[in-house]
């Protein structure tokens, strides 16, 4: 039997962290409750996690901060990290997105759809690294991109692209089908492997971000206005 996947939980309010710690194992994960920075490292010292839980209202370093750490490090920098917002603003959403993160969850939330959210994001993270899983076509090519699905690697306009597990995923999802347009529903749970409520601004936040990282590439992310989103050639002209 394979060991659990070990979830490091970073948040200072130590009532929300049991709760949030005793939901993960009730699922049957490994989760480790951390109050700050200090303590997260020297977790990660002793046994890398499979996935991170950062609050971004930390007393000390930030959860920000924290996640452009562990992005710089050579040994923690491919870690699946989930970022915890109080506000849920658009800005703390791309913030986190650009400095990183793989996904947000914003407070309060239910221990169900925490649950959910970290489940979805393990699965993604293992699908990139199973060995039984179907040889993936060594190039994706549309326009001045190319996806590189073997090495997980992106280029725009010649230039390598880093982007995290979800904004990968969304631009191969677009580019093996390019001229389909999906809707925001479908790219969730293609993409996120779940579908609830108001979710959808999920696919929107990582398109922007996704764009933005692009540069001018980017464009050919075409916005179908009332529908949702499709790989174009061209710069698209009713999303401006």
């Amino acid at each position: 039997m394979s060991p659990s996947p070990t979830v490091y939980y970073v948040e200072d309010d130590q009532n929300i962290r049991d709760l949030a710690c005793y939901a993960l194992g009730q699922a049957g994960l490994r989760a480790v409750g951390l109050a700050d920075a200090s303590a997260l490292y020297e977790a990660c010292r002793e046994r890398v996690p499979d996935l991170v839980i950062l609050d971004i209202m930390l007393p000390g370093t930030d959860g920000l901060d924290i996640l452009r750490q562990l992005r710089q490090s050579a040994r923690l920098g491919d870690l699946p990290v989930m970022m915890l917002t109080a506000r849920g603003t658009e800005l703390d959403v791309v913030t986190g997105l650009e400095a990183g993160a793989d996904d947000y969850l914003a407070k309060p939330f239910s221990m169900m759809e925490l649950v959910s959210r970290v489940n979805a994001l393990l699965r993604m993270a293992a699908r990139g690294f199973r060995l039984s899983a179907p040889e993936p076509p060594p190039a994706l090519c549309c326009g001045a991109l190319v996806l590189e699905p073997r090495f997980h690697r992106v280029r725009s306009d010649g230039r390598e692209v880093a982007l995290t597990l979800k904004e990968f995923a969304l631009l191969q999802a677009l580019m093996e089908q390019p001229g389909r347009v999906f809707t925001r529903t479908q790219l969730l749970e293609q993409v996120w492997g779940y579908d609830y409520g108001e979710g959808t601004r999920t696919v929107d936040v990582h398109i922007q971000t996704l764009r933005q990282k692009l540069g001018g590439p980017g464009a050919q992310v075409e916005t179908v206005r009332g529908v949702g989103y499709r790989m174009g050639g061209t710069a698209p002209g009713d999303d401006r």
